[in-house]
């Protein structure tokens, strides 16, 4: 397959992009997201052609989730967005460390992804994709900029302390309860680490919640201390009586559905067909291109 020029235009204004957030050097850039120095400053220089390979365009694109095909959804700026953004700014700003426990298909992932776009020093990892202890820390040292390849304890001492050298860093754990034991006690090590310098911020659903309060309530070591470091409390967003919970879906459907349905006079009817199988904004997507 031969990637068009479109697609290449589309991963490098993203690089760009990310780049003009990002406080290190060029060159430790070029680290976050597996590139020479010498590639990146040609990117800078908005070459494209012959570059780097189809498959490192690929890899990029994916990681940036650049789409191929042109997507027109559209951000809408709901009570889950305005809340997430609200906890992200105070984690950053303040260097303190919060969790968000919350229903699955939401929007967290999607909202915490755009509003991470416009922040400076503010990194994002999907912990489902590095689970184990050694997965984790260097999959947060790439991200981050730091040599991933090295000795593993050398890995980390040099990751907690690139991360005392840039301006107010922010680290979202995304999908956070799908690491490990070993990996939650590397957490722990990473926060004591960066107490005071870098902010934090945890995500998950009912799974995350339930893996801390069984490791607390199994006095498993380090869980009790963890959660003292994230403010000693689940953040949720979603109301949990049950004519509460409906209401507050309701509107977030249809805030969703405003900003992306052509047809307006079908959006209480979407809405309403998602609260009757209780399905997510995953869904209502799925409907609203159908019916476009």
């Amino acid at each position: 397959m031969e990637l068009n020029a479109t697609f290449k235009k589309r991963v490098r204004d993203e690089v760009i992009a990310r780049r003009n957030n990002y406080g290190g050097s060029d060159a430790k850039f070029a680290k976050t997201i597996g590139l020479n120095p010498s590639s990146f400053s040609k990117l800078k220089a908005n070459e494209t052609d012959r570059v780097i390979s189809d498959n490192e365009w690929l890899r990029i694109g994916k990681e940036f989730n650049v789409r191929m095909v042109s997507d027109n959804w559209k951000v809408a700026r709901t009570s889950i967005y305005n809340e997430i953004e609200s906890n992200l700014t105070f984690c950053k700003n303040l260097s303190k460390s919060m969790i968000l426990v919350d229903d699955c298909g939401i929007g967290k992932t999607f909202c915490t992804r755009h509003i991470l776009k416009s922040m400076k020093n503010a990194f994002y990892l999907d912990c489902s994709q590095y689970k184990t202890c050694q997965q984790f820390v260097r999959g947060l040292a790439k991200t981050i900029g730091v040599d991933d390849k090295g000795k593993y304890v050398d890995v980390k001492s040099t990751l907690k302390y690139y991360l005392g050298q840039i301006e107010k860093p922010l680290i979202v754990l995304d999908e956070a309860g799908d690491l490990s034991y070993p990996a939650f006690l590397e957490v722990k090590e990473l926060w004591n680490g960066t107490d005071g310098i870098c902010g934090w911020y945890m995500m998950g659903a009912d799974g995350l919640r339930a893996k801390i309060r069984k490791g607390i309530n199994n006095k498993r070591v380090g869980f009790a201390e963890l959660f003292s470091r994230f403010s000693d409390e689940f953040i949720q967003l979603i109301p949990q009586p049950k004519e509460d919970k409906t209401a507050y879906y309701r509107k977030l459907l249809a805030d969703v559905a405003k900003a992306n349905c052509n047809n307006k006079d079908i959006i209480n009817q979407l809405v309403a067909k998602c609260l009757k199988k209780e399905t997510t904004l995953r869904y209502l997507e799925t409907l609203i291109k159908v019916n476009q």
